[in-house]
C-alpha cells in the first residue's frame, strides 16, 4: 500500500513542477493562433472544449495499452511501479507533451511529417512506414482484445484459425465500427461520445482503486519486498520490462494520436493539461491495474505476483491480460459494477483503434497531400488500411503484441529525438530572458531519448522474436 500511495503523489506532484518546467523550455505562446483557428476544415481542424479534448485524448493512448502493458509489466515484480511513475515523468509525459506542441506549431501535421522536418527527409521516409505498421499492429490488438471479451460477455460465432478461436461475428462488428469512425469528422462520433467513454474509463479504474486499498491493501506488492526479476520465463528485466509497459510509461503511438487533438486546440495554455496531463492519467491508470494484477491472486500462502504467475501457468496459450481483468472487475466491482469496467476496458482499445487508424489516413493524406474533405478521397486511402488490419487478426494475439511493443517504442525514440533537435534548435536560434533561464533545456528530451534507445536495441538483440542473443 505504501508503495502504491507514493506512486500516486509522486505523479501528481511531477505534473505540477516537471510538467511546468517542460512548458517553460517550450516556450508557450497563449496570443498564437492555433491551426484549429486557422485551418479550420470541419472534418480534422475542429475547434473544441479542452475538457472535451482531454477526455478524448485520454481515452485515445489510454487502449489497452496501461491495462494490458501494466499487468504484463508486474509479472516482473514491483520494480514496475518505478517504471510507471518515473516514465510517465521523465519520458512519456515529455513525449506527448512535445509531439503535440510541435504539432501546433507545424501547422497541425501528423507525427512523420514533424519528425521529418527535425531530423531529415530520409527519417521522415522511414518514419511514414514505421507509424504505419505500428498503427496497423495496434489497430489490430485492439481489435483481438475487445472482441476477445465480448465474446466472453456475449458469444457470437467464432472460426478456428491455426489452433486458435476468433470471434469473428465481434471482430466484424468492430470492424464496421471503425469504417465509420475514421471517416467522418472528428466532432461526429469521436469529440462527442469519446468524452462519456473517457469518464467510464476513468470510473473503472477509481473503483478497482478504492476496492483494493479498503479490502486488499495488506497483499500489495510493496518496492521493499525486492526488485529482483519475479519473471519465469526466462527473460531479463532490463530491457523487456521497459518494453512489455507499452504505454503505461511511455508510447510512440500517443506521438500518433497527439496531433490528432492538436488539430482541436485552440490555445497553446491547454496543452500541458491536455498532452502531459493525460499522460499522467493514464499512468495512474497502470499503476492501479499492475496494483490490482500482483493484489488479486494473493493468498495467506502465496504472494500476489506469485498467484498471478500461476494462473498464467493454468492458462498457456490464452490471452492473460484479458483473463485477468474480467476476474478483477467481476469480484471486486460485483455484477453492475463489473460490466461497467468491462465496458471502459472495452471502450477504450475500440475507441484507440479507430483513432488509431484516423492517424494512419491523415499520415497517408500528408504524404499525399490529398484534401480530406472529400468523402471519397478519405475512403480511397481508409480502405487499403481497413483489408491490412483484417488480415491481422488472424495472427496470434500474444505475438502481435510483442511486435507492436517493439515497434511502439522504436516510434518513441525517434520522437523524442526530434524533440531534442526541436529545442536544441530554438535554444541556438532565439535570444530572449526565457533562453538563457534555461540554458540545456533540450536535454529533457535528450536523456529520455537515449534511455530509450538502449533499451529498444536491446531488446531486438535479446527478445525471441528478435535476434535472441544471451543477455552477455
Amino acid at each position: 500500500m505504501i508503495t502504491f500511495i507514493v506512486s500516486l503523489i509522486v505523479l501528481v506532484v511531477g505534473f505540477m513542477t516537471y510538467g511546468v518546467l517542460v512548458e517553460k523550455i517550450f516556450g508557450i505562446e497563449p496570443e498564437r493562433k492555433t491551426p484549429a483557428l486557422t485551418k479550420t476544415d470541419g472534418v480534422d481542424y475542429v475547434p473544441m472544449a479542452p475538457w472535451r479534448i482531454f477526455l478524448v485524448q485520454f481515452l485515445n493512448i489510454a487502449g489497452l495499452g496501461p491495462i494490458f502493458g501494466a499487468i504484463m509489466g508486474i509479472f516482473y515484480g514491483p520494480a514496475a511501479f518505478l517504471w510507471i511513475v518515473f516514465g510517465t515523468i521523465f519520458a512519456g509525459g515529455v513525449h506527448d507533451y512535445l509531439s503535440g506542441m510541435m504539432s501546433i506549431r507545424k501547422g497541425g501535421v501528423s507525427l512523420p511529417e514533424i519528425v521529418g522536418d527535425e531530423l531529415g527527409t530520409k527519417i521522415k521516409g522511414f518514419m511514414r512506414v514505421l507509424s504505419l505498421v505500428l498503427l496497423i499492429l495496434l489497430t489490430t490488438t485492439f481489435l483481438s482484445g475487445p472482441a476477445t471479451l465480448l465474446q466472453g460477455l456475449v458469444g457470437l460465432q467464432t472460426i478456428d484459425f491455426g489452433g486458435h478461436m476468433i470471434p469473428i461475428a465481434w471482430v466484424l462488428i468492430i470492424f464496421g465500427y471503425y469504417a465509420l469512425a475514421t471517416v467522418l469528422p472528428v466532432d461526429k462520433l469521436i469529440g462527442r461520445f469519446y468524452p462519456i467513454f473517457g469518464g467510464i474509463l476513468l470510473f473503472m479504474g477509481i473503483g478497482i482503486m478504492i476496492v483494493m486499498l479498503w479490502g486488499h491493501s495488506a497483499e500489495m506488492p510493496e518496492v521493499f519486498d525486492g526488485l529482483h526479476n519475479r519473471q519465469t520465463n526466462g527473460l531479463p528485466l532490463f530491457p523487456m520490462m521497459f518494453v512489455s509497459i507499452a504505454c503505461g510509461a511511455i508510447s510512440g503511438f500517443h506521438g500518433t494520436q497527439s496531433p490528432i487533438m492538436a488539430r482541436c486546440v485552440t490555445n497553446e495554455r491547454q496543452g500541458r493539461w491536455i498532452f502531459y496531463g493525460a499522460m499522467v492519467a493514464e499512468g495512474i491508470l497502470a499503476l492501479i491495474w499492475a496494483a490490482a494484477a500482483g493484489t488479486f491472486f494473493a493468498d495467506k500462502d502465496m504472494y500476489g505476483i506469485d498467484g498471478l504467475q500461476a494462473f498464467a501457468a493454468a492458462h498457456p496459450g490464452e490471452n492473460i491480460a484479458a483473463l485477468v481483468i474480467d476476474k478483477v472487475s467481476r469480484s471486486w466491482l460485483d455484477t453492475i459494477g463489473g460490466i461497467l469496467a468491462i465496458i471502459g476496458v472495452i471502450a477504450a482499445p475500440i475507441t484507440s483503434g479507430d483513432t488509431a487508424l484516423r492517424s494512419a489516413r491523415l499520415i497517408v493524406a500528408d504524404f499525399l497531400k490529398w484534401d480530406q474533405r472529400p468523402i471519397p478521397k478519405r475512403l480511397m486511402i481508409a480502405l487499403p488500411l481497413f483489408l491490412c488490419v483484417f488480415g491481422m487478426v488472424f495472427v496470434d494475439f500474444n505475438i502481435v503484441w510483442r511486435y507492436f511493443a517493439w515497434t511502439n517504442q522504436t516510434l518513441a525514440v525517434f520522437t523524442l529525438w526530434a524533440g531534442t533537435m526541436w529545442l536544441y534548435r530554438k535554444e541556438h536560434s532565439e535570444v530572449s530572458i526565457q533562453q538563457s533561464d534555461y540554458k540545456y533545456g533540450w536535454l529533457i528530451a535528450a536523456v529520455p531519448a537515449l534511455f530509450m534507445t538502449v533499451v529498444c536495441i536491446s531488446y531486438i538483440l535479446i527478445a525471441p522474436e528478435g535476434f535472441h542473443l544471451h543477455l552477455w
